[in-house]
């Protein structure tokens, strides 16, 4: 079956390449115009990764991206002239997966997105992961804390299940970057200090396993109250 792609570029020749490119490669694409036309299309299919462009004709990007959010973990994937770095980050904050900065070759944005795929759900189906309260279950992407469901954004998830692979392992902030976001990642470390950040509130009475190891890096383990001994 076809994996389908909503692709939102307002550039009609550059969105016509896209697409040709990707059809070439086995996908069906849906096309957007418009922030408001993305969001339609978006609720009116199924789609294995939204291409948004941050210049759109209605706003930038970055309000599209968080009203999938809200409705969804899809991989949405930035594509945009604006490379200055606190946009960047602005759409990682937003819970953007990557980015790819015009102009760009388009088989090096296709080997960007299958990377991204890859990572996100390139883990085994049979794979499952236990400490104390926490779990995660690589066969249906279920992450539970005290034995309820917690949701998480893809990168929030591909995060904790590289820790969970390492817990006890203290694994520096450019070991996660590589791992997580991968070689070819164009921002800094700052990226993981705010993953780590929204990934320690979605875990509530786990948290305290994420622990901060100074001047080395994070580390996935249980640390225990010698108080409550």
């Amino acid at each position: 079956m076809a994996r389908t792609l909503l692709l939102a570029e307002d550039d009609k020749l550059l969105s016509e390449a896209i697409s040709d490119y990707y059809e070439r490669k086995g996908w069906a694409v849906v096309r957007a115009y418009s922030g408001r036309e993305a969001l339609t299309r978006y609720r009116e299919g199924e789609f294995d990764l939204v291409l948004l462009d941050i210049m759109l004709p209605d706003g930038d990007g970055f309000w599209v991206c968080q009203a999938l959010r809200r409705e969804s973990d899809i991989p949405v994937f930035f594509i945009t002239a604006r490379a200055m770095e606190k946009d960047r980050l602005k759409g990682y904050e937003l819970g953007a997966d990557d980015y790819v900065v015009k102009p760009f070759s388009l088989p090096v944005l296709y080997a960007k997105t299958e990377a991204l795929l890859f990572r996100i759900r390139g883990s085994r189906a049979e794979d499952q992961y236990r400490m104390g309260e926490l779990s995660l279950d690589c066969g249906n992407r279920e992450v539970r804390v005290r034995e309820q469901t917690v949701s998480l954004s893809p990168k929030e998830y591909e995060l904790l299940y590289y820790l969970m692979k390492h817990k006890g392992r203290i694994l520096s902030r450019s070991q996660i970057l590589d791992a997580v976001w991968g070689y070819d990642f164009e921002g800094t470390e700052r990226v993981v200090d705010n993953h780590i950040k929204k990934l320690r509130k979605a875990l509530g009475p786990c948290q305290s396993y994420l622990q901060t190891i100074p001047k080395a890096g994070y580390c996935l383990k249980i640390v225990v109250d010698k108080n409550s001994l």
